[in-house]
């Protein structure tokens, strides 16, 4: 779903809304990495809390013998919503995970088409997915589906959680597909420069970020 990613630089980096084209592209691109960055402390939030219920349930289910019924569901949920809101986010700095065999044996032209085509795969299919979410979200809504446990929490809490989640995701790469069209940069929409495996033969000395200077 990605080009090139170094986690190493990641954090330090900005989001790139340098790259963003003037005018409702960018005011929305700006918008949605304020949204990310928000996105993002919240997932932080909901990991920490996450681990400190399943330390709970880990004291008081074997030192204080005292039966537990919620703590690993309500874990669950917690990582469920951190996983998929922050995906979004991830996006924005084209950090999933990809694979960069062809990096370097193409010319940057089909290069960007390539990425342009992974980026259209990548949205039909988390389209597809978050439509199946909000389908199931509406099943479970109606029909008062719970979970099969003993303290039988709503699935409409999960389900909520991965439709709203890869909504945000798809509108980001619409977004970035949009911001690579307009702006037709190979480093518009979020795309880093490459950092590792064979796309980092083409980064010059110039390029901070690259590995073949290293």
């Amino acid at each position: 779903m990605s080009h090139a990613f170094d986690a190493a630089t990641a954090a330090a980096e900005p989001l790139r809304s340098a790259a963003r084209p003037p005018g409702v592209i960018g005011a929305v691109g700006a918008a949605l990495g304020w949204v990310n960055r928000l996105i993002m402390v919240l997932c932080g939030i909901a990991l920490v809390l996450a681990c400190l219920v399943l330390t709970y349930s880990v004291v008081v289910r074997y030192l204080l013998h005292i039966p537990t019924d919620w703590q690993d569901e309500t874990a669950v949920f917690l990582i469920v919503g951190a996983t998929f809101f922050s995906a979004a986010a991830i996006q924005a700095r084209r950090g999933h995970v990809s694979i960069e065999l062809l990096a370097g044996y193409l010319s940057p032209g089909l290069n960007r088409l390539r990425l342009l085509l992974a980026d259209a795969i990548s949205l039909a299919f988390c389209a597809f997915f978050a439509w199946k979410s909000w389908t199931l979200l509406h099943e479970a809504l109606v029909d008062g589906q719970t979970s099969s446990s003993s303290w039988g929490p709503p699935l409409w809490i999960p389900y909520s959680l991965m439709s709203a989640g890869m909504t945000l995701l798809s509108f980001q790469i619409l977004l970035q597909i949009a911001e690579f069209v307009v702006t037709r940069s190979p480093t518009a929409a979020g795309r880093a420069d490459p950092k590792i495996g064979l796309g980092a033969r083409h980064v010059g000395p110039a390029q901070p970020h690259g590995i073949a200077g290293r």
